[in-house]
């Protein structure tokens, strides 16, 4: 009996242990389908964003190179990126064309040369005519003058006349009257007749001199207005003014046409410095702007940059950054212009002017700006940071008891993003310093799962 009851405790004490490998195993092999996840806390920094843009660096200055329009080139001696001196050859032109031109051109100012003249010889008649009439109505004025004086004098002569012819009639009446000798009435009837006719007349040849006076007047004054007439300058012509001006401006071409022929059709820099931009090509005509630009050596370059509308939200005018130029140490600059790009809208241009002597127009290099902003309290790793659709959360390590006991499992926070880079993001939430929020898991997580720890 004794034996049999050792057997049973035995027996029991087996499946006890029994029992407890099979749960560790069970647990086990449970535990380690679980993902393993690790965890952080919130920490308090600084959201530091680096701005981070690609640029090339520009000529501070360009200056054109212009030459006689519509020439047909017939070689390119230089390319953009291409360093020249003063008097170096640019590019040559057909010098044949331009034999051509400059004939059409002489052929042009002779033309132009026949209606100047012309127009002169014409205008020589016009006032050689004007002389003659101008002295013909002098003349005819002066024969006028003199003509009407002599019937303004005639006239007055008849005044005078008829005035004394009055005065002797009035004379004779007072001789009568003082005379002893009686005079019939006939007589004196005769005398009182004689003595109105003399007035009649007298006042006849007042109303002549007035007349003669009067017409004297009118007539030389019409007589003047002729002279002056003639005398008056005439609308003013520009036609003459055009063409001297058209033909000297015809000589002035021909002689920059023939000033390229002299230089056996060699078009060279007038200054030293790197082209960087061509207008012109083999073959091609040469335009009426400039044919080539030439950076100027005595202006600093600049370096230009495109930002995006992030980017340019930590960017602003006259910012301290870094500038790397074609992998060379960065050196401090700062942003001196910056603006949106009218041809596309949501992005802007940054441009720094480099250092007297630093940097050639082509070197590409990298702008570098890094901008801390305010220190947050609550803080989490970006890959901390899930997101789905316009929510954003992360996922919380929490304890419960479970069917093998105590075991962790994962909860949504929901979170608001205040601010975030590269790494990190400031969030607030219904978080706590000590939240363990998983930062990394083996396997996907969701909400409710059950996960182990990661050893730390």
């Amino acid at each position: 009996m004794e034996k049999r009851k050792k057997g049973i405790a035995a027996g029991l004490a087996f499946f006890l242990v029994f029992m407890w490998v099979c749960t560790l195993v069970s647990k086990s092999i449970y535990a380690s389908g679980l993902p393993m996840v690790s965890t952080i806390s919130i920490e308090a920094k600084y959201i530091e964003h680096t701005v981070e843009a690609e640029g090339i660096v520009e000529a501070g200055a360009k200056l054109p190179v212009i030459v006689l329009g519509g020439l047909r080139v017939e070689e390119l001696a230089v390319h953009v990126g291409d360093k020249v001196e003063e008097g170096d050859l640019l590019f040559t032109v057909d010098l044949e064309e331009i034999r051509e031109i400059i004939a059409e051109q002489e052929t042009a100012c002779q033309k132009v040369q026949l209606q100047i003249d012309a127009i002169v010889h014409n205008k020589e008649l016009a006032e050689a005519q004007k002389a003659l009439e101008e002295a013909r109505a002098r003349e005819d004025y002066d024969a006028l003058a003199r003509y009407q004086d002599t019937l303004v004098g005639r006239a007055a002569e008849e005044v005078a006349q008829a005035e004394e012819d009055l005065e002797e009639m009035y004379d004779e009446n007072r001789e009568h009257e003082d005379g002893e000798e009686a005079e019939t009435e006939d007589e004196q009837e005769a005398r009182r007749l004689e003595e109105e006719r003399l007035k009649q007349q007298l006042q006849a040849a007042a109303y002549a001199e007035a007349d003669a006076k009067w017409n004297r007047e009118n007539t030389m004054r019409d007589a003047e207005r002729k002279v002056e007439d003639i005398l008056q300058e005439e609308d003013v012509d520009a036609t003459l003014s055009v063409y001297r001006t058209e033909i000297g401006s015809i000589r002035e071409k021909i002689a920059e046409y023939q000033a390229i022929i002299d230089k056996e059709g060699k078009i060279t820099a007038d200054r030293s410095g790197m082209v960087t931009d061509v207008y012109v090509e083999v073959g091609g005509r040469v335009p009426d702007t400039a044919s080539l630009l030439l950076a100027d050596n005595e202006v600093a370059c600049q370096f230009r940059a495109t930002l995006t509308k992030e980017q340019k939200s930590y960017v602003n005018l006259n910012d301290d950054v870094k500038l790397e130029l074609d992998g060379r140490k960065a050196m401090n600059v700062s942003i001196d212009y910056l603006a949106e790009n009218e041809n596309a809208p949501g992005t802007f241009t940054a441009l720094v002017q480099l250092p007297e002597e630093t940097g050639m127009p082509g070197l590409s290099g990298v702008l570098r700006c890094t901008k801390a902003g305010e220190k947050q309290p609550c803080c989490v790793p970006l890959l901390a940071l899930h997101t789905d659709n316009d929510r954003n959360f992360v996922y919380v390590v929490n304890e419960r008891e479970g069917i093998l006991g105590e075991e962790y499992y994962v909860e949504e926070i929901n979170v608001s993003v205040i601010d975030k880079n590269d790494k990190w993001a400031a969030v607030e939430g219904a978080l706590t310093t000590d939240s363990e929020i998983v930062s990394s898991s083996t396997k996907e997580v969701e909400k409710g799962g059950v996960v182990r720890l990661a050893q730390p």
